[in-house]
């Protein structure tokens, strides 16, 4: 193999995870742990039952001021966790 055609491991992976079909799992599951990073540990305290539906992520928060304000900055929250993630994972965020 010449030193032009060598692709990283990295590509290599992500290749053979779009090609089993692992890549959106994989992306799904980065996305829910990463909430507790963006949102700090107060806020993921306050909220439970994270799980993906078709590009949806859906949250239930305890504290009925806490979701009013999540909703109120829902676009950058979206836009936040998918730029953490590095993919287009979700389209929007529904708070219960």
């Amino acid at each position: 193999m010449r030193k032009n055609e060598a692709e990283s491991v990295g590509t290599l992976i992500r290749k053979f995870l779009r090609q089993e079909g692992l890549e959106t799992p994989l992306n799904e599951k980065r996305l829910i742990d990463a909430w507790a990073v963006i949102m700090g540990t107060t806020i993921a305290s306050m909220s439970k039952a994270l799980y993906i539906k078709n590009q949806v992520l859906y949250v239930e928060v305890t504290s009925a001021p806490l979701r009013q304000q999540l909703m109120m900055g829902r676009q950058q929250l979206v836009t936040k966790l998918n730029q953490h993630v590095g993919a287009y994972v979700i389209s929007n965020i529904v708070f219960r």
